[in-house]
């Protein structure tokens, strides 16, 4: 069971998620009735991939308790102060990060990073994961100074440790590039994401998710200039990439139907938009809940152009 879960963790289409999923009933049985066989380097593991195989359908609510499970079994077995200890707070913060519990993910972060110092030291890849994620994290609040400062700390210690030409720096690119459009850097940003896109269909060819996530950030940035053809091409690649690779009624979905609508919406194409927000609306209120700060954005994008389309003819 352990070695599935290890596989596991490179599950990340729709099909992988599914081929594993007669396994899954069978970790949740190791996890209740045999933990205690399980060795300390392995014990993440089993809950690990109980949460991941939720968390890939896009269903957080039902990732959750595998997270918050392996936390306090990880401290009961190993103690406060161990990088395991470490990893299980950053997987919970994500997962609340993910839901759109910003004020509950940080504390987890700041705990899992002081850990992760005191144990493997401050040049260390787990250290550059969690300063990522605590970015993502204050870019999400809207603190661009304070991400920027750990986007530019991750990216320097990442290429130390691992080289230009790899895919966690690939990512790091990518991130520091939508900060950078956030800030309205625009020229910044371009380079950086033409940068992240190049490295990562090198070393994961064209047809991967992350290659579909950059695509997206990249023609976030073209309809942010005005370029909407060009914004559209990447954003309709994106859709049909994700939709392929998750399926129909995954969060990433809604994300690039959002978007695509938000462009036509732009150009004054409402009667484009709309059936477009109400797809993605129906799968934010079915996988992410009605106060997801997703699902509140796509209900005033989609008020907002009702008001705005003509009436229907009598």
């Amino acid at each position: 069971m352990v070695a599935v879960t290890k596989e596991i963790h490179d599950s990340r289409t729709l099909k992988e998620i599914n081929d594993i999923s007669p396994t899954i009933p069978h970790l949740a049985e190791v996890t209740k009735n045999l933990i205690q066989y399980v060795s300390d380097d392995n014990l993440i593991w089993l809950f690990f991939g109980n949460a991941w195989f939720y968390y890939h359908h896009g269903l957080y609510g039902q990732a959750a308790p595998w997270y918050e499970q392996c936390l306090e079994i990880t401290k009961k077995r190993l103690g406060e102060e161990h990088p395991l200890v470490a990893t299980s707070l950053n997987n919970l913060a994500y997962l609340y990060k993910s839901q759109g519990r910003y004020s509950e993910a940080k504390p987890l972060y700041q705990q899992a990073l002081t850990i992760c110092r005191r144990c493997l030291g401050e040049e260390h890849t787990d250290v550059a994961t969690i300063l990522n994620n605590l970015a993502v994290l204050y870019k999400f609040q809207g603190r661009y100074s304070e991400a920027e400062s750990l986007y530019q700390q991750v990216l320097v210690m990442l290429q130390s440790l691992l080289g230009e030409e790899h895919i966690d720096v690939a990512t790091s690119l990518n991130n520091l590039a939508v900060l950078y459009y956030c800030q309205e850097r625009y020229s910044e940003a371009e380079s950086l994401h033409q940068k992240a896109l190049t490295l990562l269909q090198s070393l994961l060819g064209e047809e991967h998710i992350d290659v579909a996530t950059s695509l997206n950030n990249l023609a976030d940035l073209y309809e942010s200039q005005e370029k909407y053809s060009d914004a559209e091409a990447l954003y309709r690649k994106a859709l049909e990439m994700r939709q392929r690779l998750l399926g129909q009624e995954h969060p990433d979905v809604a994300i690039s139907l959002n978007n695509l609508a938000v462009l036509y919406e732009s150009q004054e194409k409402y009667s484009d938009a709309e059936p477009l927000y109400l797809q993605a609306l129906d799968i934010f209120e079915q996988r992410l809940g009605t106060n997801h700060p997703y699902t509140v954005s796509c209900h005033k994008n989609i008020a907002n152009i009702r008001d705005r389309l003509p009436p229907n003819p009598e």
